[in-house]
């Protein structure tokens, strides 16, 4: 695909600091060779880059072509023109700065790629009789000046709608490295919906505020009076405090949209950044702000949702919504961590936490394999698996930059692949992403100490504990190196599995040595002989018992200290990033059930459901981002749209509702529900690659009833809470028994 931009030049406006400008040509049809058969657009760009065609958007996309580690990868999108060629044709590009300059980090950084902006492409025309027909970006193409003064994904677009565009001028021609092209492999970001405003009012201050409803990923489209000189200002923000906008956990990032009016009514949408927000202050209004006047629209990278859960409490319905909008408004090009303030970065431990969930809620292959295939260049690049991908980081001086191999966030590129094995069952990409694997491993041996154990180093630990101080989130309980040698014998031992999968025997026996070496020296230095884990707190059972780091009677052990631990806590959350995935299956696959729903039905905080008591339409990145008083987490790093701590959706997807892959794609499928006290029904249905897969149940107080749809032809396995197990094929089954007793 990306030998069509061969012949293309890479063009920029004749001054290199244009904020934004617009590329046009014109071009006609060989009217000679008959009707057209197909135009394709071949395009992408340094910046972000908009194209209409006669007036017309060419694509859905926006924010094209994303963000990638564009040293490696620089993605070419090939787009559908056919339908809006005419005899003669107007081709216009708008280009902003994007992720490819200007600020991108946190603390002041100016980070970013290059200096210049530009953009390159091809339109082929076929015609009936074969002819072909090529336009190119080259320096015959003009430039013209954009009503965009400024933009900036942090700081928001600036649009004066009395520019007029000026003479055409001269583009330039710029280099860059054509070996970076890559056919565009994840998906655009588009547009979803539209949201209206929910209430308008003012502020104790006097401004004026508008409610969305919902905390949303996107920006927000009005139609501009007819009043030049008018400036009208929107502010966003996620949440209020003392009545106003809650801009604090922004940090530097303005998150501000400025528009001047002109003389004519016009319909503006700041299309070249992006804002997480719930709330907005607009001022410059003229006149009182009516619902009808502004909607948010949502944006997010295109794909198709696959997975749903439902169940008898509504809070648990309105967590597991939250779950899937904070993906949705994360997964936009990349796996951010959050949407709205002076970060949005691919942070590697969040998709690391939350990938199973990912790809049960959408199938998501496709962003997720684009993001892997930078994770490994990133990775060959520096030696271990970085923080953040893109690693932008790594044009600064920030001690992130340099922390070596790092448990659960270097374990991404293990555990990530794996999700997405089980999940898709795509060998083929599989093998794309085992020479990540590899690399982390390979790095991680370097920092091991003598004893075995990973104990050396930077760790991020059990990060964001509840009970560590809101300004030191890796102060947690568990010990750094317990978390750490638990996640390298997990990797371990995926890797080797992965390893046999793919036929290299030599790599299989290496890793499941380390995984052997690995648990001994986890057991001869952390579990004592009464069965306890050095530091002895939830998260370090939970890992070691879901991992399988211990033996039958060190399993049930550690089960039962965990639920003392639990129970202690009055089934309270204690546990972070590490933890928190694995303490629900650490608790049910160890028989305490409900010591597990006491814990997931939990409202106090800090707990799953405390933050939907708040309000919360979205997962928010600490238990207590909101204090119950109402006021913010004192905190710098707190945001209200994290999804990594919704990780608990995978337990809700494969216990509760019991849909669970027992062969990778789900070409075997097994339904293992987990009912327990505090639900009287679930449901859950998956749109799996082989079909459409359910499962609901329905508990009373004499019967347990659970109706499973598996796709036709495939093999599946019904195992009831009791133990019994119904081998099927495909189709409707019902099956009851008695109902269980909760201890």
């Amino acid at each position: 695909m990306t030998q069509l931009l061969n012949d293309a030049v890479m063009i920029a406006s004749p001054e290199s600091d244009d904020p934004a400008v617009v590329l046009g040509t014109t071009f006609a049809l060989d009217p000679s060779h008959g009707a057209v058969v197909r135009g394709s657009l071949a395009a992408t760009a340094h910046g972000v880059y908009e194209v209409r065609l006669n007036g017309r958007p060419a694509s859905p996309a926006v924010l094209a072509p994303g963000w990638t580690s564009y040293e490696w990868h620089l993605p070419v999108a090939t787009i559908d023109v056919t339908s809006l060629l005419e005899p003669a044709n107007d081709v216009c590009v708008e280009l902003g700065n994007g992720w490819w300059r200007g600020r991108l980090g946190w603390e002041g950084a100016d980070l970013g790629y290059g200096d210049e902006l530009g953009f390159v492409a091809t339109l082929t025309i076929e015609y009936a009789d074969g002819y072909v027909q090529q336009v190119h970006t080259d320096t015959a193409w003009t430039a013209v000046g954009s009503r965009t003064t400024d933009n900036s994904l942090y700081g928001g677009q600036h649009v004066d709608l009395r520019r007029t565009p000026g003479a055409p001028r001269p583009v330039r021609a710029v280099e860059f490295d054509r070996s970076t092209l890559v056919a565009q492999v994840g998906p655009d970001v588009v547009r979803h919906e539209v949201v209206p405003p929910q209430r308008i009012w003012q502020s104790p201050s006097g401004r004026t505020l508008v409610d969305f409803g919902v905390n949303l990923v996107g920006w927000i489209r009005f139609t501009s009076p007819a009043d030049p000189g008018r400036v009208i200002t929107l502010r966003h923000a996620e949440v209020l405090e003392a009545g106003e906008l809650g801009t604090r956990p922004l940090r530097s990032a303005k998150a501000t949209d400025v528009i001047t009016c002109s003389d004519v009514a016009t319909v503006v949408e700041p299309t070249l950044t992006f804002h997480g927000f719930r709330y907005a202050e607009v001022t410059g209004w003229p006149g009182a702000l009516n619902a009808a006047d502004l909607q948010a629209v949502v944006v997010h990278s295109a794909m198709r949702r696959t997975g749903g859960f439902e169940c008898s409490e509504p809070l648990l319905n309105q967590f597991h919504a939250n779950v899937v909008r904070s993906q949705r408004g994360n997964f936009l090009h990349i796996p951010t961590d959050c949407p709205q303030r002076d970060e949005r970065l691919g942070w590697t431990g969040d998709i690391a936490a939350f990938a199973p969930t990912a790809t049960f809620v959408y199938d998501c292959a496709d962003l997720l394999h684009s993001w892997l295939l930078d994770l490994q260049a990133e990775t060959a690049h520096r030696g271990t698996v970085p923080m953040v991908v893109p690693d932008i980081l790594k044009f600064s001086d920030a001690p992130h930059n340099d922390r070596g191999a790092t448990a659960v966030w270097g374990d991404a590129a293990v555990w990530v692949p794996w999700a997405l094995w089980q999940a898709y069952g795509d060998r083929e990409r599989l093998a794309e992403h085992y020479p990540a694997m590899v690399l982390h491993l390979d790095s991680v041996a370097a920092a091991t100490s003598p004893n075995g154990l990973w104990d050396t180093g930077f760790q991020y630990g059990d990060w964001l504990d509840p009970d560590a101080p809101p300004e030191a989130p890796a102060q947690a309980k568990a010990d750094p190196g317990v978390v750490a040698t638990a996640c390298l014998y997990r990797s371990a031992m995926i890797t080797a599995e992965v390893a046999g999968l793919l036929g290299r025997a030599d790599d299989q026996e290496r890793f499941a040595a380390v995984a052997a070496t690995t648990r001994r020296a986890f057991h001869d230095h952390y579990v004592t002989g009464d069965g306890r884990i050095h530091s002895d707190c939830t998260t370090v059972y939970a890992l070691a018992i879901y991992f399988g780091l211990l033996d039958e009677a060190g399993t049930a052990a550690a089960g039962e200290r965990l639920a003392e631990l639990v129970t202690a806590s009055g089934h309270r959350i204690s546990t972070g990033f590490a933890g928190t995935p694995f303490v629900t299956w650490a608790l049910s696959e160890t028989g305490h059930v409900a010591d597990a729903y006491a814990l997931l039905l939990q409202t106090d905080c800090p707990s799953w459901l405390y933050p939907v008591t708040m309000g919360a339409t979205t997962i928010w990145e600490r238990w207590d981002s909101m204090l119950p008083d109402g006021s913010i987490n004192p905190g710098s790093m707190t945001s209200f749209n994290h999804y990594a701590l919704g990780a608990v959706a995978d337990w809700l997807h494969q216990a509760v509702a019991g849909i669970r892959a027992a062969e990778p794609g789900y070409a075997r499928v097994r339904i293992a529900p987990v009912p327990g006290p505090g639900l009287t029904w679930a449901r859950a249905d998956l749109d799996s690659r082989r079909g459409r897969i359910s499962s609901a149940w329905q508990l009373t107080d004499d019967e347990f009833r659970v109706t499973v749809e598996i796709p036709a032809d495939t093999p599946g396995e019904i195992v009831l809470p009791s133990g019994t197990v119904h081998e099927v094929v495909g189709g409707r089954h019902e099956f009851t028994e008695p109902a269980p007793v909760f201890s």
